[in-house]
């Protein structure tokens, strides 16, 4: 089947993992990218602040595309072209969108592309019929500090981001 194929080159980074700083959270995008092809579709979900645009700079960094990576939050999808002869990274900030017609409507060429899409979860089947799924949850960091108890300030979003990284990568399909 043409979407086994497809995907095999992902297979071994199917699973859990821990991962303690933005570096690494960036060398396993590099990693990650390095075995991305034209036609493979990418959600990643997680929190704010979580590392989905730190693994998507890595990716970036593999695929040798034009950038700066930056959140395409406020233009929903950037592409950056290949600066070799590899595809376009299309990232994609799917939050404000409301439908799956509406990720449609961006008309990305996701057969050509590598497309790196940000809270997509709800909307992948409708343009996919395989895709990989990104986790990432924020750890604790063991610092005592709970945020989710009112707890503020400078200094707990530093704590918070010392906290590591815990990634589940997962193969979907429609």
């Amino acid at each position: 089947m043409e979407s086994d194929v497809l995907m095999t080159g992902l297979d071994g980074f199917v699973g859990e993992r821990e991962i303690a700083s933005a570096d690494d959270m960036e060398a396993l995008g590099r990693a990650f990218g390095g075995a991305l092809r034209a036609g493979d579709l990418v959600v990643l979900t997680g929190p704010l602040g979580a590392g989905k645009t730190t693994l998507t700079r890595g990716i970036a960094s593999a695929l040798n595309v034009r950038g700066p990576v930056q959140s395409p939050t406020f233009v929903i999808a950037r592409t950056h072209p290949s600066l070799s002869d590899g595809p376009p990274l299309v990232h994609v900030d799917a939050y404000r969108l409301g439908t799956d017609g509406e990720l449609d409507d961006l008309d990305i060429d996701f057969a050509h592309s590598v497309v790196i899409a940000e809270w997509a979860a709800p909307f992948a089947a409708a343009v996919a019929d395989h895709w990989w799924e990104v986790e990432i949850d924020r750890g604790w960091s063991g610092t005592g500090v709970d945020t989710a108890c009112g707890t503020s300030g400078h200094h707990v979003a530093d704590m918070e981001d010392a906290a590591p990284r815990h990634v589940r990568i997962s193969r979907r399909t429609a």
